[in-house]
């Protein structure tokens, strides 16, 4: 076992998020980054590194020393979607990484101002049919999970909508409940307590059943709309390269982890759902998504913005 493998960790770590403070990301994140902290006896300091559909982030971790100290929280979008919507990235998703864990997997939720007229996500669709190309959603970014939930929607009712792209879901958030743009496509960990305090309404969620946290929300498959099954995801993942034995450590300990009773409880209160995939398993996963969104980016002509 080399020296730097036995010793570690000896200095604190640092957790790249490729996205702005304050959506799903972050609370997934910050959990983590203080329970696998505890666990590895080493403050995890989270770094939040947004831009580019997250590529700017999960570029940086790729150019990291490959040492243990650096981690990703990897993400649908920066390894799955943005490549292809951004026309190539300077990262290979695969070959660049080693992919260690599924920390959660989180249905999105499309949500309204609570003044906005449409109470179903029938009358959502409705008046986007009525109005083609004037019914606006916000998302947490371009190439994100929800911006392409978005584009599908657009697709399978044949109306189009105005995508708006902010930097990051809380932003798009706040907007949405002040009512700058009427609805928005989220996670639905980073909308729950919005949709909890009656900030915003949520017509339908992109689960393939109803969230136990939300069990009166219908999901988008129920209404008639099989196509728009969608989970976001976030994971843990190290440079390629990185000695085995950290990675087998990492693995070991986020298995740890997702069972701890608080972090189990807090996932169940935002509707996220953690995973228990291996490496091996989580590796295949992605690969999966890659192969799942490509033709998706392609076919909805979705762009960059």
């Amino acid at each position: 076992m080399p020296a730097q493998a036995q010793a570690w960790p000896s200095k604190p770590i640092k957790l790249v998020v490729p996205y702005a403070p304050g959506g799903t990301t972050d609370v997934i994140a910050r959990m983590v980054a203080e329970y696998l902290g505890q666990r590895l006896g080493q403050n995890i300091i989270v770094d939040n590194k947004p831009g580019k559909g997250a590529m700017v982030g999960t570029a940086l971790v790729a150019k990291a020393p490959p040492d243990g100290y650096t981690l990703l929280m990897s993400v649908i979008s920066g390894l799955s979607i943005s490549p292809t919507l951004y026309g190539g990235a300077d990262f290979d998703p695969m070959g660049d990484f080693i992919h260690i864990s599924i920390a959660s997997r989180n249905p999105s939720v499309l949500v309204v101002n609570p003044g906005f007229k449409a109470k179903t996500f029938k009358e959502y669709i409705e008046i986007a049919k009525a109005e083609p190309g004037k019914l606006a959603y916000a998302t947490s970014g371009a190439g994100s999970s929800n911006h392409l939930l978005g584009a599908q929607l657009e697709q399978v009712i044949g109306a189009a909508l105005v995508h708006v792209p902010y930097r990051g879901a809380g932003p798009a958030m706040v907007d949405t409940i002040n009512g700058n743009v009427p609805s928005m496509f989220d996670s639905l960990p980073s909308a729950a307590p919005h949709i909890k305090a009656g900030k915003v309404r949520a017509l339908a969620v992109s689960s393939e059943e109803r969230s136990p946290a939300f069990p009166d929300v219908p999901t988008m498959k129920e209404l008639g709309y099989p196509d728009l099954i969608s989970y976001s995801w976030f994971g843990i993942s190290v440079p390629a390269k990185t000695p085995q034995p950290i990675v087998d450590r990492l693995a070991t300990e986020m298995q740890a982890v997702l069972k701890e009773p608080a972090v189990v409880k807090r996932w169940e209160e935002i509707g996220a759902e953690a995973s228990t995939a291996t490496p091996t398993e989580v590796t295949r996963f992605i690969q999966a998504e890659i192969d799942k969104w490509t033709p998706v980016v392609k076919s909805t002509g979705a762009k960059p913005e």
